[in-house]
């Protein structure tokens, strides 16, 4: 999937699936072996990190723009579910929700929270659960706290209050 910059803009908050919600600081352009690369770069306030992304690779790399508002939506429906036990060995739960986080899906990412909210209410988790779990949080909060316009804290409370209603 080729990607161009003018799907991208510098101010723009985006999602890279490895890292979580940046915001574009410059779209520039260097020269390696008479190429010319436009490259967008990127700035994740939360971890002090910047990351050159070229355009060309923007698709395959997964970044993308913030999700809509219908599709952040659908992840807090999400969340408001009953958890899913899941009997599966935790080695290969480990590898499924990794996938699902490194997707960059705000519903797969939801799925993942819920699943390990609930496995964890009756203070059974593992501490690689806890990481899991505290991992996929912290995407899901990041972009819903993008979207809304707060703060982590209270992006944090609302998506919390939801996993408690269920």
């Amino acid at each position: 999937m080729a990607a161009s910059s003018k799907r991208f803009s510098v101010g723009q908050s985006v999602v890279y699936p490895a890292h979580g919600v940046g915001k574009i600081i410059d779209i520039e352009k260097q020269t390696i072996d008479e190429a010319i690369l436009e490259l967008l770069v990127i700035s994740f306030d939360k971890d002090s990190m910047k990351l050159r992304v070229p355009v060309s690779k923007a698709g395959s790399v997964g970044l993308r723009p913030l999700c809509s508002s219908e599709q952040m939506q659908k992840a807090v429906q999400v969340l408001e579910e009953p958890g899913k036990i899941n009997r599966m060995l935790w080695s290969r739960r480990a590898v499924k929700y990794e996938s699902k986080i490194n997707s960059g899906d705000v519903v797969q990412i939801a799925e993942v929270v819920r699943d390990l909210f609930r496995s964890g209410a009756g203070g059974k988790q593992s501490y690689s659960e806890r990481l899991m779990y505290q991992l996929a949080l912290e995407r899901l909060v990041g972009e819903y706290a993008a979207i809304e316009g707060l703060d982590e804290g209270a992006a944090f409370q609302r998506l919390e209050g939801s996993l408690k209603v269920a």
